[in-house]
């Protein structure tokens, strides 16, 4: 007998060393500004190049991930993500140029973030567990619940012992995905699809209801990291908070939120019918948007940043759950392609805002007011989808 429960311990691991990848560096941009003479113009490159990076990992899984195989790919993202970390507490010392330190260790754990997002789903998909949806809005959750263990592990860590000792919190947080490679390297791993037999870049391509999946991980990732990423910024600016509580109350609890609505559907989404749910999802997120960006009182508003986190939980897993129904051969370039448009969606979305933002005379709520067109786009593209036919 197979053991699949390593192998979905394993993803679970995965998505939580993803979720230290995304949110450790940023909790240290005003450290490195301080520390090493960094612009704050080329401290924004840092998470440039990590979201660029992942977008790449993305095109090349779509091509060559099969070729290669699932464990040899999803083991050196564990590595990479290892090697990553840990440069990050010693390459600024070792060059010359601290910066260039920090980028290249950032580009080396991006690339094991991005085959964990592209491969992990897949790898749980292929898995013979009952109620698929359910388990992979279940998987989803944990990187939430690794977002909010990185800010309060952090938080804490910073509290006793200095933010000066973050090289060893790097090095400490780099045990996660060192274990893991021994699980992914010994858990059974299966295909979606048998070799040569999954639909390829330009099949999907040329199938309109794929068009449609790709516009609905654009705004989920546009609705999800638009507010995630603002979140503290609005609670600072509307609260008067400092940043610490800005982070608490703002992406912490928004992270939080999240995970709980992929812990919910996870544990209780046989009984409920997963497009009904999205489309009651995608409004709720339309009323978040609309609290935090037409009502001025800022209490109101940070409900409606919170509460966004819990309507956006269930978009990015139940896309990839109601394409691959849609795409039973849709194999590995399915998943990597729809993650890369998820990529797309969450480096656009907080992008606009933030301009918007700007020209609006730094008002956050103007800026949340554009925001608002992703979710309604992604309310219309599940309408539609829902009512297109599968290809098999």
């Amino acid at each position: 007998m197979k053991n699949y429960k390593k192998t979905k311990l394993a993803c679970y691991l995965g998505f939580i060393t993803q979720a230290i990848a995304a949110n450790f560096a940023p909790l240290l941009f005003l450290k490195f500004h301080m520390d090493y003479g960094i612009s704050l113009g080329n401290i924004a490159l840092i998470s440039t190049c990590f979201f660029f990076t992942q977008l790449v990992v993305d095109v090349f899984c779509a091509r060559f991930v099969d070729r290669i195989g699932y464990r040899t790919c999803i083991v050196t993202s564990e590595v990479c993500s290892t090697l990553g970390l840990i440069g990050l507490a010693l390459l600024p010392e070792l060059l010359p140029d601290p910066f260039a330190g920090i980028i290249i260790s950032v580009i080396i754990y991006a690339i094991g973030s991005g085959l964990i997002e592209v491969l992990c789903s897949p790898i749980v998909e292929a898995c013979p567990f009952e109620n698929k949806e359910a388990t992979m809005s279940l998987l989803h959750s944990f990187y939430c619940w690794g977002s909010v263990g990185t800010i309060l592990v952090s938080t804490a860590f910073f509290a006793i012992f200095g933010i000066d000792s973050w090289k060893w919190l790097a090095v400490l947080l780099a045990f996660v995905p060192a274990f893991n490679i021994y699980n992914f390297a010994t858990c059974p791993i299966e295909y979606l699809v048998e070799d040569g037999e999954g639909m390829s870049i330009s099949s999907l391509f040329k199938t309109p209801i794929f068009w449609v999946a790709i516009i609905l991980m654009i705004c989920s990732g546009a609705s999800e990291l638009s507010m995630a990423q603002w979140a503290s910024a609005y609670a600072e600016a509307a609260l008067g908070l400092s940043k610490t509580m800005g982070d608490l109350l703002g992406p912490c609890l928004f992270a939080v939120a999240m995970g709980i609505c992929r812990m919910l559907y996870g544990k209780y989404g046989e009984k409920v019918n997963l497009s009904k749910f999205m489309l009651g999802s995608g409004l709720l997120c339309v009323v978040c948007y609309i609290f935090a960006s037409l009502f001025a009182n800022p209490f109101v508003g940070l409900a409606g940043c919170i509460l966004c986190g819990f309507s956006v939980g269930i978009m990015w897993p139940g896309t990839l759950s109601i394409s691959s129904k849609k795409f039973p051969a849709g194999g590995t370039a399915m998943f990597a392609l729809l993650a890369m448009a998820g990529d797309l969606g969450g480096s656009i979305g907080p992008g606009i805002v933030g301009r918007v933002t700007q020209m609006a005379g730094d008002n956050i709520r103007t800026g949340m007011t554009v925001g608002l067109i992703f979710p309604v786009v992604l309310v219309v593209g599940l309408l539609f989808f829902d009512k297109m036919k599968s290809i098999r």
